[in-house]
């Protein structure tokens, strides 16, 4: 039997520069950017979606309620301390017996596709590399996928600089995969971030 590989979705930020919260922000036919990825993610296959909120978090999780998708909810009342607080409490929740890694993503990727998701676990599966993220030249994309190995080392990580000096120290070829999907690289943080992408 695979092991498990669940997803935390991290959604705690204030969301400054969007003006409203993103997890909670429309896309359009009734969804949101919290809804779009927590059902991408469903469609790839992850059935277990641990979802990281933080500010407004009872409306964001009370908006989301009404989608009726599966999901589980933890609230990071550090979240103002940065977002490896957010990635410490979304580990706290989905290590346990069983889990040989989690993958992790921003709510403010809601246009990476089930196919990506797929690829990534895909790579993993076979290689076992402890970080797998999507490349396309030097950009790095969304979702990553971290080894249950380096948990350890993101709970003792400096939380001044954050989660990415790890992921720098276990990256490697072999867990950096090319993929041609412009929605696993681009972050909706301004409103006119997001109406370039609904005009497309």
């Amino acid at each position: 039997m695979a092991g498990l590989i669940p997803v935390i979705v991290l959604a705690a930020g204030k969301s400054t520069r969007m003006g409203r919260a993103k997890a909670s922000h429309p896309l359009g036919e009734g969804e949101t950017f919290l809804t779009r990825i927590v059902r991408t993610f469903l469609d790839a296959g992850i059935d277990d979606v641990v979802v990281v909120v933080g500010h407004e978090a009872e409306m964001v999780a009370g908006n989301f309620a009404a989608s009726g998708l599966p999901a589980r909810f933890v609230e990071n009342r550090d979240y103002e301390t940065g977002q490896l607080s957010s990635l410490l409490a979304g580990l706290r929740v989905v290590d346990r017996p069983g889990v040989v890694g989690s993958l992790v993503t921003l709510v403010d990727v809601p246009f990476v596709s089930a196919s990506t998701v797929r690829a990534v676990v895909d790579s993993y599966r076979k290689t076992h590399a402890a970080i797998v993220r999507p490349t396309r030249g030097a950009d790095h994309g969304h979702p990553l996928l971290i080894d249950r190995s380096l948990f350890e080392a993101f709970r003792r990580a400096d939380p001044f600089q954050g989660a990415k000096p790890v992921v720098r120290a276990h990256a490697t070829a072999v867990g950096d995969i090319p993929i041609d999907d412009e929605g696993a690289f681009t972050d909706l943080d301004t409103p006119a971030d997001y109406e370039r992408w609904v005009k497309k």
